[in-house]
């Protein structure tokens, strides 16, 4: 049955409407793949030997064990936000003699075989191999070690599935457990209780005791079981065809009015943001994305790479900017060709987007401010990419709007949804981070900062003082794409 459920897959993949146009992303992923499997192996073989040069007088293992708790802790983060879960149209199926728990048993199996469990193999194995032949100790409790730990990363697989069902749709539902998280990130900081020590005792005594790592095995099959009887509880045609019953959601903007001719499109993408799973997930990222000068400013090594801001402020005025950007009109694409057929202006459309942008940067350039605590060169390089991005990159991202071709369901949670995504959305990356970038490090390299900082902002008012003849030029390449839109926009697979 499980060969008969791979062939009906491998068929519905090779005849998908979206099969050729999303292959060379498909080419690109598998680059990445090997990529992180040529990292994974490396640091497999180069574990011991690193921690041997770096800490003689400690057991390598017993410092791995130490630690191994934050991996696990980053790994399921990590899987929560990247991780698809496998899925099979059931719909068909649900009429069929087919036992529904081999259904659910192929789909749970199915997910073993990720890209995610494979990578911790290419450094369990290296290091537990190379442990017992360096060390000269009994294999038996190697070998038990490298199962407790492969069972525990199983363990993540399957919890990850439970936290995707119950959160994926509920960001806010996250918080009372991430307070936990950081209540004992604090403990573990201020010494009061090193978790990490805790868990890694637990890890010492497997391999003392290698009967222990039946204990993480029958973790990972509690929780394969405890998805089996969440799936088959939902195995019904009537969970599958009753639709959700929602509150409905009246906020309607009204406020949005006093910006004249463009109110009522700015309207429409507000209650789009609002109301759905993938657009609201670009508020929340843009939120945290507000931290991540905390990750750099700090460090008195980029003191001296100011070009280094320049990235940090692009991304950080900007994230909104980026991601609802890349993807217009795409966001529209379940009614794009109602949108053509009417007599409303072009530009006026576009405008309401450049204005949804250009307020989003506004505010982020205001929320940043703080960051002044650790420079005055920190803040004028913010607001300087701030007008950078407002007269340059929202024009860029509209131009490059005209070559969206793939439609996106805006209910389909955003984790690890490539729905959309197309040759366009990488290569815009490149002008929009990269060029102001360039244009800031030569000016500094062969002038002075304030050259720099002053060249990105008159590059802002001059594409800011253009952005009239910007959005006509625009609005012609929308109009000669029309069609194409329209004809992309209606295919619906992924």
């Amino acid at each position: 049955m499980f060969e008969h459920f791979i062939s009906l897959q491998w068929k519905a993949f090779l005849r998908s409407s979206s099969f050729g146009k999303s292959l060379g992303l498909k080419i690109l992923m598998a680059f990445v793949a090997l990529y992180f499997s040529v990292v994974f192996l490396s640091l497999g073989f180069a574990l011991y030997p690193i921690l041997k040069k770096m800490l003689p007088e400690a057991d390598p293992i017993q410092v791995v064990n130490s630690g191994i708790l934050l991996w696990f802790a980053a790994e399921l983060v990590i899987r929560f936000m990247l991780q698809t879960l496998p899925v099979l149209n059931i719909k068909p199926l649900l009429t069929a003699p087919i036992p529904k728990k081999k259904v659910v048993n192929y789909v749970l199996v199915k997910s073993l075989f990720s890209f995610f469990n494979f990578l911790p193999l290419l450094i369990i194995i290296p290091f537990g191999l190379f442990y017992w032949n360096e060390e000269g100790v009994s294999f038996l409790p190697i070998f038990g070690w490298m199962v407790a730990v492969y069972a525990l990363d199983l363990s993540i697989n399957y919890a990850n599935f439970l936290l995707k069902k119950k959160f994926a749709d509920n960001l806010i539902a996250l918080i009372p457990y991430v307070i936990v998280a950081v209540a004992l990130a604090v403990l573990q900081y201020l010494e009061i209780f090193i978790v990490t020590d805790a868990f890694g005792s637990l890890m010492d005594a497997v391999i003392q005791n290698p009967l222990l790592a039946l204990v993480p095995v029958l973790i990972a099959l509690g929780l394969y079981l405890w998805n089996q009887n969440i799936l088959l509880n939902r195995f019904y045609l009537d969970d599958s065809l009753k639709g959700k019953v929602q509150e409905a959601n009246t906020r309607d903007f009204q406020w949005v009015r006093k910006f004249g001719d463009i109110a009522p499109f700015l309207q429409l993408d507000l209650k789009l943001i609002w109301r759905n799973k993938r657009p609201k997930t670009t508020i929340f990222l843009s939120i945290i994305i507000m931290g991540y000068g905390l990750i750099f400013y700090p460090q008195e090594t980029y003191q001296s790479m100011p070009a280094i801001y320049v990235f940090i402020g692009i991304f950080m005025t900007g994230i909104f900017m980026i991601n609802f950007g890349q993807f217009i009109p795409a966001w529209d694409a379940s009614y794009y060709s109602m949108i053509m057929s009417q007599n409303i202006p072009l530009k006026k459309y576009l405008a309401s987007k450049a204005g949804l942008m250009t307020f989003s940067i506004i505010v982020l350039a205001i929320l940043t401010t703080p960051y002044v605590y650790f420079g005055w060169k920190i803040l004028i390089v913010n607001l300087a990419c701030a007008v950078y991005n407002v007269g340059v990159n929202v024009p860029v991202l509209l131009f490059a709007g005209s070559f969206n071709r793939k439609r996106i369901e805006l209910e389909k949670s955003p984790f690890m949804n490539y729905q959309g995504t197309g040759a366009t959305q990488w290569i815009i990356g490149l002008p929009l981070m990269l060029i102001p970038i360039l244009i800031f490090w030569l000016c500094n390299k062969f002038f002075s900062f304030e050259t720099g900082v002053g060249v990105l902002v008159g590059l802002g008012f001059v594409g800011i003082v253009m952005r009239n003849w910007l959005m006509d030029q625009i609005g012609e390449a929308y109009r000669n794409s029309k069609y194409a839109m329209i004809q992309g926009f209606k295919q619906t697979g992924d």
